[in-house]
């Protein structure tokens, strides 16, 4: 099921996204296990690869403030369908979300989408996939 306050929330600070390179505004609100909202939106730079996601800017945001437990995910733009995460937000999604997680994508034309983590990014690289150290 569709968590329609968190879709709202990604949809809502979507809107304070610094883009002025792409245009391309978007929101994103994580929901804790312990109830919180965090919110996120992408901040571009002149130098690309320092450019931030949406996601990670609210996952980053939840873990510097102790949270490490995550219930849902929704992320929001103006995409022509539910705007899917990059694989380096994949990438990190998977580091802290379970695989069962929900995740819900949307656009401006009220297009919304469901995966768990799993399906966004199956046989993820994981944390148990590199040797020990000794």
């Amino acid at each position: 099921m569709i968590n329609k306050e968190l879709v709202e929330a990604a949809l809502k600070i979507r809107e304070q996204a610094y883009v002025p390179y792409s245009k391309f505004q978007v929101g994103a609100a994580l929901l804790t296990k312990s109830g919180k909202v965090y919110t996120g939106c992408n901040i571009e730079n002149a130098a690309y690869p320092v450019t931030c996601c949406a996601e990670r800017v609210a996952i980053f945001k939840a873990i510097s403030e102790g949270e490490t437990e995550f219930q849902e995910l929704a992320v929001a733009a103006d995409s022509a369908r539910p705007v899917p995460p990059c694989g380096s937000c994949r990438q990190v999604m998977s580091e802290f979300f379970p695989k069962t997680m929900n995740i819900h994508l949307t656009n401006l034309k009220n297009e919304t989408k469901t995966f768990t983590m799993e399906e966004l990014l199956p046989f993820s690289f994981e944390t148990h996939d590199m040797p020990e150290n000794g």
